[in-house]
């Protein structure tokens, strides 16, 4: 299977099931285009009669007997072999968590009207994580992960800062029970920056593989939503934190993490202003919310929203032109390496290898399914005795959604999200279609810059 599609000037063939990405001329494409539909002599003689001002009958043969070495290659038009192994890399790690994200405040100083998490409290009861809870959450993970050694944890909320102190307490003994146990935790905090002062920062640049910082862009888009309990926008509060946090990180992981909802398809300028603001490693992300929600993303907004991931990819190649390259989360793509094929058939690992904790010690799938009692799991005490919706998620993979198929794009996406799709069609294998579409337009654009990257390497 082939995905052809023209950007920014580029004429783009991608073999889906190699990865092998080709830039190529006009006639090239339509050669491609026709290779598997048309009659070799009917397909020369037209294309010879069409670019007559460009080539001739005898160099379209050569190309199209060098499409057969691309082909025989396995460069171009491979089969897709990979459905029987499908679930084969979560029926031989089954048991093995490898992350968790910690619940530890169900609670927050803001008040986003878009919070799928209802202001922190996920549906239910403010709440903050103790000691004991988080510990025993610990030694769960550390039980779980058979031989892996690293071990990730998101310190997340709500407003994780708001239990601050149990934060420093789980690192510390964490960190204790590294050398017999001979893991190593690799921790992740997620934070409006509210509470952030010189103490955060020196935690987290010594404790932290990475920060996620919550900032919308534009102070006005940003504190339409992001506000406090008085209705006060966040953003002069917030933003000269961010920028010492960042700065005093030192070249070390961060990520200043955006929505964009209705009030601002056109998500680039908040791009843009956090540029000008000395940000560099960029996440811009759709909006989650229900359908009626005023925040929700309409059909009219999408045209917008995927021209502006075509504007952000080409301001990206320009920025790398001038030496001031940025990073954009979903354009992170490695052309020579990436994930193995069974990582990227078998999903995100949500339910299976990784999983979300509440202030209780109950476990969640994913920190979307946090307060969805169907999808308790169990506890950090008992384990998972929820099996049926564990085998659920153990086997929602690629192949187990038919609209995914015959999808160009679901070697990269593995199948998408199974929040988004259950809360979009009721079922974890369902397909949230405008998310697709956003997640198709993305990978184009990420692929064209990655392939112009490497030419021009």
């Amino acid at each position: 299977m082939i995905h052809q599609y023209k950007l920014n000037g580029y004429n783009i063939v991608l073999d889906v099931c190699s990865g092998s990405i080709h830039l190529v001329d006009e006639v090239a494409y339509d050669l491609i285009a026709g290779f598997e539909t048309e009659d070799r002599a009917a397909l020369v003689a037209r294309l010879a009669a069409q670019y007559a001002d460009r080539t001739d009958a005898a160099e379209l043969e050569q190309a199209y007997d060098q499409l057969l070495a691309l082909k025989a290659a396995g460069k171009l038009f491979t089969p897709d072999n990979y459905e029987p192994m499908a679930g084969q890399l979560k029926a031989r790690t089954s048991g093995v968590v490898k992350a968790l994200c910690l619940h530890v405040a169900h609670t927050c100083n803001l008040n986003c009207s878009y919070c799928f998490a209802s202001q922190g409290k996920y549906h239910g009861d403010r709440a903050l994580m103790s000691f004991e809870v988080g510990k025993r959450a610990l030694d769960f993970l550390v039980e779980h992960s058979g031989s892996r050694k690293n071990l990730e944890v998101d310190f997340f909320g709500g407003e994780p800062l708001m239990n601050f102190g149990v934060v420093k307490e789980l690192t510390a003994y964490a960190r204790s029970i590294e050398p017999a146990t001979g893991k190593h935790f690799r921790f992740t905090l997620t934070t409006n920056g509210m509470l952030v002062d010189d103490e955060v920062i020196d935690f987290a640049n010594r404790e932290c593989h990475n920060v996620v910082l919550s900032l919308d862009g534009r102070k006005e888009v940003h504190d339409r939503f992001r506000v406090d309990y008085a209705g006060n926008g966040s953003w002069e509060r917030i933003v000269p934190k961010f920028q010492r946090f960042v700065q005093a990180r030192g070249g070390k992981g961060y990520y200043m993490r955006g929505t964009f909802t209705h009030a601002n398809p056109d998500f680039l300028k908040d791009v843009q202003t956090m540029l000008d603001l000395g940000f560099t490693e960029l996440s811009m992300e759709p909006v989650v919310c229900a359908p009626d929600d005023p925040s929700a993303l309409t059909e009219a907004d999408k045209p917008i929203v995927l021209r502006q991931y075509e504007e952000l990819a080409k301001l990206m190649l320009e920025r790398d032109s001038e030496g001031r390259p940025f990073t954009f989360y979903h354009y992170m793509i490695d052309l020579t390496g990436g994930p193995c094929i069974y990582k990227r058939i078998s999903g995100c690992g949500s339910g299976t290898e990784y999983m979300a904790v509440t202030p209780w010690g109950d476990l969640y799938p994913c920190h979307q399914f946090v307060g969805e009692e169907r999808f308790r799991l169990g506890d950090v005490w008992t384990g998972v005795t929820n099996h049926e919706i564990q085998a659920q998620f153990a086997a929602c993979n690629v192949y187990a959604r038919p609209e995914c198929r015959d999808c160009w794009a679901r070697l990269y996406c593995s199948g998408g999200c199974a929040a988004n799709a259950y809360h979009a069609t009721g079922k974890i294998t369902g397909t949230y279609q405008y998310g697709c579409d956003l997640f198709k337009k993305r990978m184009e654009c990420a692929l064209m810059a990655a392939a112009v990257r490497q030419v021009k390497k």
